[in-house]
């Protein structure tokens, strides 16, 4: 079966290999104050680091999901007030969330098929964006963040970018994703990076009133611990996957290179549409695709009868679009396989 789903996403095939060996080696009997945890939790963020080109003075954290990376931000590094711009579903569902907390919270939210405007004005001491739009297949260029107000944090989540394609790292200071998409592995873990600027905002606000305050996270991280038991299985597997996989700049390279094709093939060589028009918003990572109702529920059963899932559209597209994940675990023969099938 050859899944393109953008969520939870194919796994790497060799993901297999190391689940049998984290049994043969014993570290998932071992506990998180062992000295083999945290050996082991120390190699991953180092090859985690390297791999995808993270600056030696941010720090890497894992938590249960990119979600409760939303709660961490409220809870430690909101002073008074977040603004959350969005231009789709989970983007919203952020910005309500947030909302639900008891600082206060703005929003803009702009036309997907439009660039985000550069003239954004607030007096929010963090700034929350969906940098990949993974329900309608957006993605806003890192060289936006680098306009905004410099006194303010800049959160980002890149569920759908992280370890896609290379980041800019010094444009941000809170980066928060799940292992599920780019990184090719199962569902259960999330990761956040937060610059040195972040790391003083937490200190300055002092919060450790939760389970998962920041502060308390960092505590754990720097002694190679963890806050709370933790998914020694999805530490274990994303390290041997960061060992197997190319530096970042070949991912990229590679990943959009594989996006800038898909795009032509479906413009030039079959009858459907892309959802997003204005190419200079289109994900390179997600990417939408559009039909008539009874085109895409006539494609989605000829997909399962060749032994492939298509993603769902989502919400108010679900029944007029389907979405493909241009993932790095995603091979070329299997594009190739899809291809075939949309030609016909």
């Amino acid at each position: 079966m050859t899944t393109f789903y953008p969520g939870p996403s194919k796994v790497y095939p060799q993901v297999a290999t190391y689940l049998q060996d984290a049994m043969n080696e014993g570290i998932l009997s071992q506990n998180h104050r062992s000295k083999a945890f945290m050996e082991m939790l120390e190699v991953c963020i180092l090859v985690f680091k390297q791999k995808k080109n993270i600056p030696d003075d941010y720090e890497v954290y894992f938590t249960s999901s990119a979600t409760e990376c939303w709660e961490i931000i409220s809870q430690s590094l909101v002073r008074h007030h977040s603004h959350h711009v969005f231009n789709g579903a989970f983007g919203e569902k952020w910005f309500e969330y947030a909302s639900r907390l008891s600082k206060e919270t703005s929003a803009t939210n702009f036309d997907f098929q439009e660039k985000i405007s550069e003239s954004l004005s607030t007096d929010a001491d963090v700034w929350c964006f969906t940098q990949n739009e993974t329900s309608n297949a957006t993605q806003i260029e890192f060289s936006f963040f680098n306009k905004l107000n410099s006194e303010a944090l800049i959160a980002v989540d890149v569920t759908s970018s992280l370890g896609g394609i290379e980041l800019d790292w010094k444009s941000g200071d809170i980066w928060l994703a799940s292992v599920q998409k780019c990184l090719g592995l199962p569902a259960g873990m999330g990761v956040m990076i937060c610059s040195p600027k972040a790391i003083k905002r937490a200190e300055e606000i002092g919060e450790r009133n939760h389970y998962n305050s920041l502060l308390f996270i960092r505590d754990n991280f720097k002694k190679f611990q963890t806050h709370y038991t933790p998914n020694i299985l999805g530490i274990y597997l994303l390290m041997r996957v960061m060992q197997q996989v190319p530096d970042i700049q070949a991912i990229d390279t590679h990943i959009k290179s594989r996006a800038k094709d898909f795009y032509r093939f479906i413009a030039q060589e079959t009858t459907l549409d892309l959802l997003i028009t204005n190419e200079e918003v289109r994900s390179e990572t997600v990417i939408a695709i559009k039909g008539t109702v009874d085109e895409i529920s006539v494609l989605k059963q000829k997909a399962k009868e060749n032994n492939i899932i298509l993603g769902n559209g989502y919400g108010a597209w679900k029944d007029t679009t389907f979405r493909i994940a241009n993932f790095p675990a995603i091979e070329d023969w299997e594009f190739d396989k899809l291809k075939t099938l949309l030609r016909q």
